[in-house]
């Protein structure tokens, strides 16, 4: 009885040690742009934490800023997540600049490593669609007398003017809702100004330092968070960290998202799709053209672009593609060229760094669509020279052996084909003739030797 009653003491202190074991937190690597991919990859890695029971996640970010659109996405995860979600900027040397204060703003605890930065948050740079910039920033007195009033039009236009303003009551509502400095983050927006780590946490923009996440779990250990799913408290001291790295969906997405891979993907389409309707019955080059040209649209679907310049290299690629065809003496394939530089320098539309399409590309695709016209008219004209080979005018001079014995109206075999002939002179099988004119399906010859055909 004794031994018994040892034995399930000895199961109930094993039981409590297992169940006593922290949950696991979750690490996400994010690094580079923030744009389609990146939204993408938090937002499901979020949702996976609250499936796999993590208690907490942890958002290891290093970006210059990224896409308005790919950012808030990742923000409503953020505010909407069950789980906490704690943004670290780290390790040292890297930067939350742009959508990347945003992202820390919203966050259920910030931190930063030493040797980091974070800041310069304006519109322009984090990809609202925009005109140019000012020249001359607004300055701190203005603002300070009232940070809700226009500001004067020789400074800022009225569509950088909304941007502005919506872009500071954004992040000072995100600071409101966490508890930190709504007046720093404004000036974030409207000034461009940065932080360093230490300065950052002494003026209350972040929660803490850590050196890495490590060092950070060991420093959250304990502390209360409130989610949206309610008060959570915190035991990550000990706890297993699982860094979940990007998937090849992730990976596939960051790929095809690249600007200048959308618009090499969107002229790989249509000139498959136009080697496919000029030579029917290859099918390889449709299909390639056609999947090329789907992952090209649905990716540029997905950034920020400028549908006039969408427009204008769809137009100069039709050009060129009717260069072809059409005898325009090169006008089409000239403004097709046009068409297609000017449109890719404008097709996206924002100022991020990493979501361009960079010029030496727009030049090296616009040499390579001019060499192809030039090699699909040179191989056109060299046709139109070659010598007739089918058709009547084709069988004129040609040579035949004639078949029957029967006199000046005969069969003969002209080009592996059986004619019915007629001559000035009587036949005999086995007679070589020369065609000399066509009547129908009657084909006038004479013989080729006339001593042979006496």
């Amino acid at each position: 009885m004794v031994k018994l009653v040892a034995v399930w003491t000895w199961l109930a202190i094993a039981a409590g040690v297992v169940s006593a074991a922290p949950a696991p937190v979750m690490v996400l690597p994010v690094s580079g742009a923030i744009g389609p991919a990146s939204a993408d990859f938090v937002t499901r890695g979020i949702a996976r934490a609250d499936h796999d029971g993590a208690q907490l996640v942890v958002l290891q970010i290093d970006t210059p800023g990224g896409l308005d659109t790919s950012m808030r996405e990742i923000i409503k995860a953020i505010l909407a997540s069950p789980t906490p979600v704690a943004v670290f900027v780290g390790p040292s040397g890297a930067r939350a600049a742009s959508a990347g204060t945003y992202i820390l703003y919203a966050s259920h605890i910030a931190a930063m490593a030493p040797g980091t930065n974070l800041g310069a948050a304006t519109p322009v740079q984090i990809g609202m669609p925009s005109s140019a910039p000012s020249a001359e920033p607004p300055r701190p007195a203005e603002k300070a007398k009232d940070k809700g009033a226009d500001e004067s039009p020789a400074t800022q236009d009225t569509l950088t003017r909304k941007q502005t303003h919506d872009a500071a009551a954004y992040i000072r509502g995100l600071a409101q809702l966490r508890g930190r400095n709504a007046q720093w983050g404004e000036r974030a927006v409207r000034e461009a100004v940065s932080l360093s780590a230490d300065e950052a946490l002494s003026q209350n923009v972040i929660d803490l330092t850590a050196r890495d996440v490590p060092d950070l779990l060991a420093k959250l250990d304990g502390r209360r968070v409130t989610t949206a799913a309610g008060t959570r408290v915190l035991a990550t001291a000990g706890a297993a960290a699982i860094t979940v790295e990007p998937d090849w969906k992730s990976r596939f997405l960051a790929v095809i998202t690249d600007p200048s891979v959308a618009l090499i993907l969107m002229m790989l389409g249509v000139y498959g799709l136009f080697f496919e309707f000029s030579n029917p019955g290859f099918v390889l080059p449709g299909v390639v053209g056609a999947i090329c040209l789907c992952l090209g649209l649905f990716a540029l679907n997905m950034l920020p672009v400028n549908y006039a310049g969408l427009t204008l290299v769809l137009l100069g690629l039709g050009f060129l593609v009717a260069e072809a065809f059409l005898p325009s003496y090169g006008s089409l394939g000239v403004g097709g060229i046009i068409a297609f530089v000017i449109g890719a320098v404008m097709l996206i539309d924002t100022d991020v760094p990493g979501f361009g399409v960079p010029y030496w590309l727009i030049g090296s695709l616009a040499v390579l669509s001019a060499a192809f016209i030039i090699l699909v008219g040179g191989l056109a004209l060299r046709a139109r020279r070659r010598p007739v080979v089918t058709g009547a005018e084709e069988l004129i001079g040609s040579i035949g052996v004639v078949l029957e014995d029967t006199g000046t109206e005969s069969w003969a075999r002209v080009h592996s084909e059986q004619w019915q002939v007629h001559s000035p002179v009587p036949l005999k099988r086995g007679q070589d003739v020369r065609v000399t004119a066509r009547d129908g399906l009657v084909l006038t010859v004479v013989p080729l030797n006339e001593s042979a055909g006496g």
